[in-house]
């Protein structure tokens, strides 16, 4: 008899633990993404029970281990071409994606510089510059192609210095270990050792993509990717700055 409960009881936690994995959620998303995932992920939560563990990072890191068969539900890319090579891959599925959101590139430097930004060519008069990196994450690559098209990214790419991603180019303006950076609005906002210098408002439009992984059989995943990029989901990102497109949900065919 005492083995036999000894069984039941074995059993029964591992259905449990099985059940609670089962109403876990684990979402890749680009580090820009945090804090306002972070407040919807809670929200979700609280009316579905389903928990969303965010793992945050530079998109092509997210990207490139997924394609290694990391085991992530929802991936939420800080532009489409990470997602793009995702739906080659038969990763994500393009009925599935979502890209109603966009962002703002900001020059900023730290709060107490006297430094001014009045054009983008000011940008070659400092010593260095913090970009996320600009040859794979999207905070870089959308920085370059704006100072490609000003003419300046062959005169200020020798004083680029490439960050793991855009938090912390963010984080090495603030302490100011390098004097000016580019960096989206919405990290600028987070931060009270940095100001905003200069808004690009001629740069390169910014798309974010969200999908569900395609191998993901979480019933919950889906339910956070329509949560996300519904009505409370965008309510949260506008608090934080970021921009809705006028353009649909889905990416153009």
């Amino acid at each position: 008899m005492k083995t036999l409960r000894a069984v039941l009881a074995a059993l029964f936690l591992v259905l449990s633990a099985k059940a609670a994995r089962a109403q876990e959620i684990l979402v890749f998303a680009a580090a820009s993404l945090t804090g306002a995932l972070q407040e919807i992920g809670k929200a979700f939560e609280a009316q579905t029970h389903a928990t969303p563990r965010f793992s945050f990072g530079a998109s092509s890191d997210l990207a490139r281990q997924i394609k290694a068969g990391a085991p992530a539900d929802i991936f939420f890319s800080a532009d489409t071409a990470k997602m793009d090579d995702l739906e080659k891959s038969g990763l994500v599925r393009r009925d599935d994606r979502r890209e109603f959101l966009s962002n703002l590139l900001v020059v900023i430097v730290p709060r107490e510089s006297r430094a001014t930004v009045g054009a983008p060519a000011d940008l070659t008069k400092f010593s260095k510059l913090a970009l996320a990196d600009p040859a794979a994450v999207p905070a870089g690559i959308y920085a370059k192609k704006w100072l490609e098209t000003a003419g300046l990214w062959k005169e200020i790419e020798p004083k680029v210095v490439p960050t793991l991603d855009v938090r912390a180019a963010l984080a090495a303006v603030a302490t100011g270990s390098v004097p000016v950076g580019v960096v989206y609005k919405t990290d600028a906002a987070i931060s009270k050792d940095v100001r905003i210098a200069w808004t690009v408002t001629n740069g390169p439009e910014i798309t974010y993509s969200l999908a569900r992984a395609a191998k993901s059989s979480n019933a919950a995943a889906q339910r956070f990717v329509d949560f996300t990029a519904g009505s409370q989901g965008r309510a949260v990102f506008e608090k934080y700055g970021f921009t809705i497109r006028a353009a649909g949900n889905a990416p153009a065919r």
